[in-house]
């Protein structure tokens, strides 16, 4: 049998060129790359060193953000958390909305969170290609992440990614995430203000969002208003109605309810000058500030949840490989509990110096 021929990537695409990977930049090079004319690329990979589970990767990417802490933007940066229910149109108005903050001038970086499946880990990431136009600007930014699991809708390196866009130099940050009940929560706790998108004649939907999601908003908006006039008048005025519900807000800050269409651009002209007005009102009493140190806070109670959980696995899968393994625990003890004790209690004793 004759030897077959191997066939070189350059024969099958002549475009293609073979690049070894390059060595893990210092962290010094990288943040300095983020201020460089290639950010773009240096900004792409140290978001994927935030993402990463390797312990290099992620004592790098905790110098990257050492430093970005250390060297904080120059000029005033905004952050807007941006949530709706599948279908709301939210990469629609993330589109057009983002092209007008744009052509004021910002610079816009956008941080995009799919749900990833439960069985396959998979995500589609597909909101670069619905933002065909914002993905093409030269001032914009866009990053589109799986949560790889994370109940509240955005991922653990959401908050650490938000630095490094503003190191980057991008003064505008949007995060943009589908809403899962937890998702809201999430997102107004590491963002400025919190736009919810709402549908038109949503119908029983609005109950669950009177119930919880109302406090959370600082401005609410119901798309697509071009389609269906009425039904986003009549949805307007419901949500409206349950704002009265709702407790009075410490800062007093009045939240309004829109009506927009994200495809034709009717209304966002509105939702950029009173977010634009919450942002001078926040900045000026000091608020804006406070909001930012509790939300530090916030980040360093889930980074301590993340990093013990990430040992705990570690741990289980060791457990699991040996004679000793969880099936056995579990057969020699009459309940979950006191299995689930025995095993807590293993692992304390292999972390003596930091637990």
């Amino acid at each position: 049998m004759s030897e077959k021929k191997k066939i070189r990537a350059s024969e099958i695409n002549p475009r293609l060129h073979y690049q070894a990977a390059n060595p893990p930049a210092s962290a010094r090079a990288l943040f300095a790359g983020l201020r460089g004319a290639g950010h773009r690329r240096a900004l792409g990979r140290a978001i994927t060193l935030l993402e990463s589970s390797r312990p290099e990767d992620r004592l790098l990417a905790d110098e990257l953000v050492e430093l970005a802490e250390q060297f904080p933007p120059e000029q005033p940066t905004f952050r807007l958390g941006v949530s709706g229910t599948p279908g709301v149109g939210k990469s629609t108005f993330v589109e057009h909305f983002g092209l007008e903050l744009v052509a004021q001038g910002h610079r816009l970086a956008v941080l995009a969170v799919d749900p990833s499946s439960s069985l396959s880990g998979g995500s589609i990431l597909g909101d670069k290609t619905r933002m065909e136009e914002l993905t093409r600007h030269p001032d914009v930014f866009i990053r589109p992440s799986p949560t790889g699991g994370q109940l509240g809708g955005v991922v653990a390196a959401t908050r650490a990614a938000v630095l490094l866009c503003e190191a980057a130099g991008y003064d505008y940050i949007i995060v943009e995430t589908v809403g899962v009940g937890q998702a809201e929560w999430q997102v107004h706790s590491l963002t400025d203000a919190f736009l919810l998108l709402a549908q038109p004649g949503a119908g029983d939907d609005l109950q669950g969002i009177k119930r919880g999601i109302l406090e959370l908003a600082d401005l609410i908006a119901v798309n697509k208003a071009d389609r269906l006039p009425e039904a986003a008048k009549q949805t307007a005025l419901e949500l409206k109605r349950g704002l009265h519900l709702a407790p009075a807000r410490p800062d007093g800050w009045l939240v309004k309810v829109r009506t927009i269409s994200a495809i034709t651009g009717q209304g966002l002209g509105a939702i950029r000058q009173r977010l634009a007005e919450y942002a001078t009102t926040r900045r000026a009493s000091g608020a804006l500030e406070k909001q930012r140190a509790q939300q530090r806070i916030t980040w360093l109670r889930e980074r301590c949840e993340e990093d013990l959980l990430l040992e705990f696995r570690s741990f289980l899968q060791e457990k699991e490989g040996t004679t000793d393994g969880l099936r056995r625990i579990l057969d020699e003890h009459s309940s979950l509990s006191s299995a689930a004790s025995v095993i807590l209690a293993e692992f304390f004793k292999t972390k003596p110096n930091k637990l």
